[in-house]
């Protein structure tokens, strides 16, 4: 499985926000965010980081 979880920065730390992302699409100011069985987000954020071997991904409050 190639899926990551979705963290966002909430004063100075990673909150879980999503497991097991399979989507992940920029809309506008907010990033939309489905997870493999079919969850689904949307944020008023702004993508910070992806660490691929730590199968994470970083968002920031925007």
């Amino acid at each position: 499985m190639c899926e990551a979880n979705a963290y966002i920065v909430e004063n100075g730390k990673e909150k879980m926000l999503l497991e097991s992302v399979d989507v992940l699409r920029l809309e506008g100011d907010g990033v939309y965010l489905r997870s493999a069985f079919g969850e689904q987000k949307t944020v008023s954020a702004r993508l910070k980081e992806i660490r691929l071997m730590d199968h994470k991904i970083i968002l920031e409050k925007s």
